[in-house]
């Protein structure tokens, strides 16, 4: 299978701590790592949201740039939806 470039970024709760945000990110950078190649990991930090998600107007934002199989993005997808602390994800093909 040919490997792919993608790029995601995941915007993370920090209702919690900015230290459960940064365990999120170490958290998708292993799983990332595990199926995949990670180029790099820019992390942005805590930032004011457009507009409040679940009535949080801040969220801690990180943008992953990696290469995996064609298969794994619906994969990290689907977990990133069920996995409690993030707020929104987008995944996109470079």
């Amino acid at each position: 299978m040919a490997v792919e470039n993608y790029e995601a970024m995941i915007v993370y709760s920090v209702k919690e701590s900015e230290d459960a945000a940064k365990a999120l990110v170490e958290k998708f950078k292993a799983l990332i790592e595990k199926h995949g190649t990670v180029e790099s990991v820019d992390e942005w930090g805590k930032r004011k949201l457009a507009y409040a998600i679940n009535y949080e107007t801040e969220g801690y934002y990180a943008l992953y740039n990696f290469s995996s199989e064609p298969e794994f993005p619906a994969e990290l997808d689907r977990v990133l939806n069920i996995t409690d602390g993030v707020l929104r994800s987008l995944i996109i093909k470079k």
